[in-house]
């Protein structure tokens, strides 16, 4: 399949759909137009980006507050950042357009297909990283619950290392000049492991420290 027979499989892309001009998109729309608001609304502050790798044997990992978190994970990272969305997204011909450029794609969050972890796989030989939020969908700030193993399946299937990112503050929606504060902090590379119970409490510990809510085991 190529980046023109996706419209039928949200979940597949091959390595062809993360092209430059895709990048270009992205970059217009969340470094450019997402990151005036950021700045300008919210204040936005981001911390450790030193613990970003330089290669891209890494997925990155980060709690979910708001619709905000997608293209702020986007506008802090020096290259693309392929996100999976939720399959009912899609349903929305203009989403389905929309998340199609900004490199998108479908996953289930119930079963996770064959598809998408070929797509996974094409990510890896491209410029571009895997953005997921583990906890599935959004949840309220303070606390860190509800974490599907999903990402630590990926992270063992393609022995890549995790980059645990927490966020705080996009859950305010705020509309005037300098009224809100999103602070991003960006955690150690955590190395896969066999063991996914073992990787999920990593997570969930290295999210309680970047953002000082609270780790609930599932």
């Amino acid at each position: 399949m190529s980046g023109k027979t996706v419209k039928n499989n949200q979940s597949y892309r091959d390595v062809k759909f993360y092209n430059e001009w895709r990048r270009i998109f992205l970059f217009i729309v969340t470094h450019i137009f997402y990151m005036i608001r950021f700045k300008l609304v919210y204040r936005l502050e981001v911390q450790g980006k030193e613990n970003i790798p330089s290669d891209n044997n890494f997925l990155i990992a980060a709690n979910h507050l708001s619709t905000l978190d997608p293209p702020l994970i986007c506008a802090i990272m020096n290259r693309g950042v392929a996100c999976m969305a939720k399959i009912e997204l899609f349903k929305n011909p203009f989403m389905k357009w929309w998340l199609n450029w900004l490199g998108a794609f479908a996953v289930d969050r119930e079963h996770v297909s064959v598809s998408t972890m070929k797509t996974v796989k094409a990510i890896k030989n491209t410029k571009w990283v895997l953005g997921i939020f583990p906890q599935g969908t959004r949840q309220l700030d303070g606390e860190i619950k509800n974490i599907t193993k999903g990402f630590a399946s990926i992270a063992k299937s393609n022995k890549c290392g995790v980059l645990p990112v927490g966020i705080t503050g996009t859950q305010e929606t705020k509309r005037i000049p300098f009224t809100g504060k999103i602070v991003v902090r960006i955690g150690e590379v955590i190395p896969y492991s066999e063991n996914l119970d073992e990787m999920v409490q990593k997570w969930g510990e290295a999210i309680q420290s970047l953002t000082g809510y609270k780790y609930i085991p599932n």
